[in-house]
């Protein structure tokens, strides 16, 4: 069965650092580019940052409004996709949903309806 699972969401005050991950199960992530995307209440889905598949050469793209305080990275070895999120703001605060497609097009190519696998998503609640 193929499944994402996030973890590593919770409460952290502004200035605080998570590490989100999202574990892959019948499927490699190598093989896949993968996104992480946020929706906040009453608010849309939208895209955080991807990293390519790795036959892509796995480059990565970030959105604006976290690029230089987040980082996205893999463990093959864990199949294993992790968001490290630094210097948290209240803006941040969302529910966390990473997403898997497999090609080996340049991940910033891919709109959100391509995404094929979908975790069930964790929440994150930067606050003081």
């Amino acid at each position: 069965q193929l499944q994402l699972v996030e973890s590593g969401g919770g409460l952290v005050q502004p200035g605080g650092s998570l590490r989100l991950s999202c574990a892959a199960s019948g499927l490699l992530l190598d093989y896949y580019a993968i996104g992480w995307f946020r929706q906040a209440p009453g608010k849309e889905r939208e895209g955080v940052s991807c990293i390519g598949s790795s036959n892509s050469g796995g480059s990565t793209n970030y959105a604006d409004s976290v690029k230089g305080r987040f980082t996205i990275s893999r463990d093959n070895a864990k199949n294993t996709m992790y968001l490290h999120m630094n210097s948290l703001k209240p803006e941040d605060t969302a529910v966390y949903y990473c997403a898997a497609t497999m090609g080996n097009r340049d991940c910033s190519t891919y709109v959100q309806h391509e995404y094929n696998y979908w975790g069930q998503g964790t929440q994150v609640t930067v606050s003081s």
